[in-house]
């Protein structure tokens, strides 16, 4: 699986490439700024990107807007961001074509090599992977939206897992009920947010989100 690397901190950067390499993924090139990263994404289209939000030449979303320009090149081009903070803008734009293939991870919040790996390959594959913290961000952001305040405390949980890109399998294991209870959770936090229903989890978790940053 070919990987374009893009992080400006120099140990760091060297640090995703050997993790990748001794995962098995091929890093076709690794960069340290934006114009470097549209030029290496166009150029490689690879299989997935792992970038940072904030490269040089500015410093501010120099990463995020290559990112999205390479996806308006390349339809749902996989994307995982990573950033030191919770940045709802971000989150927003990456979202908004609603492509799927998308991660957004904080640097300090991952905490094992499998994790990290886990959600490159996921993100490869099609899927959303949100940090939890992103996704408590966001839906704070909305708490006082009628609709999300219609929402049972169990609901609301089952909507954070829901936008992390968790399938019903694993909500239920995380929330230890069954798969049915999750289910009728769902249907019901659907009718309450007027969003329609979808059998395919990545359009599910994206419409979510979608709703929540309006």
């Amino acid at each position: 699986m070919r990987v374009v690397v893009a992080e400006d901190l120099a140990l760091l950067r060297e640090g995703l490439i050997r993790i990748l390499d001794a995962y098995g993924f091929d890093v076709v090139e690794a960069v340290d700024n934006g114009p470097s990263l549209a030029r290496a994404l166009d150029t490689h289209r690879p299989d997935v990107a792992v970038l940072d939000v904030r490269l040089p030449p500015t410093f501010t979303d120099e990463g995020l807007r290559a990112a999205i320009d390479a996806r308006t090149r390349t339809p749902g081009l996989p994307v995982l961001m990573l950033s030191q903070y919770v940045e709802q803008l971000y989150a927003r734009e990456l979202l908004s074509d609603r492509a799927g293939a998308v991660g957004y991870l904080l640097k300090d919040r991952v905490s094992r090599v499998d994790q990290f790996i886990d959600a490159v390959r996921r993100v490869a594959a099609g899927a959303t992977v949100m940090d939890p913290e992103v996704i408590a961000s966001l839906l704070a952001r909305h708490e006082n939206d009628e609709p999300l305040k219609t929402l049972t405390p169990r609901e609301h949980e089952v909507l954070s897992l829901m936008a992390e890109g968790r399938s019903n399998a694993a909500i239920a294991a995380r929330m230890f009920v069954t798969e049915k209870a999750v289910s009728k959770h769902s249907n019901s936090i659907f009718g309450k947010l007027g969003l329609q229903q979808s059998e395919e989890d990545n359009r599910r978790v994206l419409a979510v989100l979608a709703y929540l940053q309006a």
